[in-house]
């Protein structure tokens, strides 16, 4: 069954986003995958996941996007130990 698609940006604390960074710094540093909870869903990010940075400025703001983007194969839906971030 097909995930409906979906594009959300959330605020988080920033207590909650080091517990996140650092947890996310772990599975990276490990080579292993993780689970993670974005405004109220949890899903898998598989270790071959590429991770990426960005940097945007404008007139009026910078932006700095930290990214992991993978493809959608079927050993995305199996469930493992990896840690919640």
């Amino acid at each position: 069954m097909a995930k409906p698609e979906r594009d959300v940006e959330k605020i988080y604390k920033t207590e909650d986003v080091v517990a996140k960074l650092r947890r996310l710094a772990d599975a990276l540093e490990t080579g292993s995958s993780f689970r993670i909870q974005i405004a109220g869903e949890r899903f898998r990010v598989p270790a071959r996941a590429e991770f990426s940075i960005e940097h945007e400025r404008g007139e009026d703001e910078e932006e700095v996007e930290f990214q992991l983007k993978w493809s959608l194969e079927s050993d995305d839906d199996e469930d493992g130990d990896e840690p919640v971030v």
